[in-house]
């Protein structure tokens, strides 16, 4: 039989997978969002997941596994890898044209502080 590979999405920790507000301590990683655990479980059937950020990576490895997600995530980095898709809370998805990039920057405010 032959083995599917899956894509890899990279999927940001704070902002994304938990509730973080912007107020960031080094040596402490908020709950996990509501919902959080699903869609990562639901995701991990078709797509590697890797949790993409700037953290103590052993710290977020603590995290994933008190919030039962490690069966479902494939590894954490704080490096860009390949990836199929980004999903984080402060990016911008450039759509070829940089007067649109240059007014999404100008714009731009993270979910949580609208």
């Amino acid at each position: 039989m032959k083995a599917i590979l899956k894509k890899t999405i990279l999927v940001d920790l704070d902002g994304v997978l938990n509730t973080y507000d912007g107020k960031y301590d080094k040596d402490y990683i908020p709950p996990i969002k509501d919902g959080a655990f699903d869609f990562i479980k639901n995701l991990s059937h078709k797509f590697k997941v890797v949790i993409f950020t700037t953290r103590n990576s052993m710290l977020v490895y603590k995290w994933v596994v008190e919030n039962g997600i490690d069966k479902y995530i494939d590894n954490v980095t704080n490096v860009k890898e390949p990836a199929y898709l980004i999903i984080d809370d402060r990016c911008i998805n450039f759509n070829g044209n940089f007067d649109d990039l240059q007014n999404k920057i100008n714009n731009f405010s993270v979910w949580y502080k609208k």
